[in-house]
Parts: structure tokens; sequence; C-alpha cells
């Protein structure tokens, strides 16, 4: 029987089923749980600072219909009694803790290099990676060349070989459904390493027998448990 492949597991948005996604008190949470590293969205408020937000409003978290871009950060701050964090906030309370910044909405270039900056200016270069698609990750490469990069991939069929050679991605992130052992030793085989997520609880299993080398779950200590409690790798 193979041995299993190293498995890191990332936490989806830090620990939400104990604390509200993307908030600090979440992000902690998941990282003393076991998390390898921790998934966190990260949009711009109207002044450009960068924050932890999935939604493109504050509607679905915090009851108030204001999309994110027209307010400021002040403004986040005082509709959400400073619960939604800054990136610079968020980088400094995690400590060492790595961090996987996803960048919804499909950010512009502008946008993708205040993040990368911010990063910059924190220390945090050597535990960020980032994920999206292809466009915000080769703005990620131009904004820096030394990135880490896990680019989401949404079809079966394998990313175009001029892609793979601008982006220079470390991880090819699929959704769950997609992963089969062929499509993992594929990846594989092009130097890169397959995560996934995010599954659910009961499909964690199938997946690391399949040989992903990270998942992205909503349960860490799910995922942590049936990874015996040891770590993962970290690339």
């Amino acid at each position: 029987m193979d041995t299993p492949r190293p498995l890191t597991a990332v936490a989806h948005r830090g620990d939400p089923y104990r604390h509200r996604e993307n908030t600090i008190d979440s992000l902690r949470s998941a990282l003393d749980r076991g998390a390898d590293a921790v998934e966190t969205d990260v949009r711009l408020t109207r002044d450009g600072v960068p924050v932890l937000l999935h939604d493109e409003t504050l509607k679905r978290l915090w009851r108030h219909d204001r999309p994110l871009r027209s307010l400021s950060a002040e403004e986040v701050r005082g509709l959400t009694a400073g619960r939604v964090p800054t990136l610079a906030e968020a980088l400094a309370a995690t400590g060492d803790g790595r961090l996987m910044l996803d960048l919804p909405g499909a950010p512009g270039e502008r946008a993708v290099r205040r993040i990368v900056d911010v990063v910059r200016e924190c220390g945090a270069r050597d535990r960020v990676y980032y994920t999206a698609g292809a466009a915000a990750m080769l703005a990620v490469r131009a904004a820096d060349p030394a990135a880490e990069i896990a680019m989401t991939w949404t079809t079966a069929a394998p990313p175009r070989p001029a892609l793979l050679a601008a982006v220079r991605p470390r991880w090819l992130n699929y959704r769950f459904g997609l992963v089969h052992r062929a499509l993992a030793d594929r990846v594989h085989a092009t130097g890169s390493c397959c995560p996934c997520g995010p599954p659910p609880r009961r499909t964690m299993r199938r997946l690391r027998a399949l040989g992903v080398d990270s998942i992205t779950t909503n349960r860490i200590d799910v995922l942590c448990a049936l990874r015996g409690g040891g770590s993962g790798h970290r690339p």
C-alpha cells in the first residue's frame, strides 16, 4: 500500500464553526487547532486599505448592505465594531502562522500590487502565499517575482504551458469534485502541488488517498484528526 503524501491542512476563512469567518479570533483559533495555514479573503476599501472580507458587501456577515468599495477603512471599522481586520492587523495577530490570501472579485493590477505591498511592508513575504484565478496571479507575479502562488484552476483540462511558465505556481488549486488520481499525478509531473477544497468531511479521506498535497476545509479539527495530528509540509 502506498504511503500517503504529506498533507497540508488549510483552514478555510479560519475556524468558522467557532468564530465568525475572516476575523482575528477565527484565524487564531484555526492555527491553535493545528492548521498549517489559514486561507483568508482580501479586498480593498474605497481608500485602498486591504481588509479581510469574502463578499462584495457587509450584508451577509455584518447586516449592512453596503458595498465594501464604497466605504473607507474607518467606516468599515465603525460598522463592524472593529471586527473586520485590515490585512496588516491580521498579519500582526497571527505571529509566524502561514496565510493563504485569496483575492476574490478579479482585482485589478493596482489592487493586487497594494496587497502585495502590505505583505512586504509587514515583513511577511516568507509566510504568505496567494490564490485566485490566472489573471490575478499574473498580477501577483508581476508585483513580486518571488511570491508563492496557488493558482485556482476550474476545469479538468490542464493549464497551457505558456500560462504555467508565466505564473510559475507552486500549487494548482482545484475544486475537490475535479480531483482524481490521474489529475493529481499530472499536476505532480509539472512540479506543482495539488491542493483542493473545501470538501465535505466525508470526502477528505478519499482525497487524501488520491494523493492531494493540501486540503482547504471549514472543519480544521476534522482534517487534523484524519491526518493523525502530524504537521503537513511547507514548501
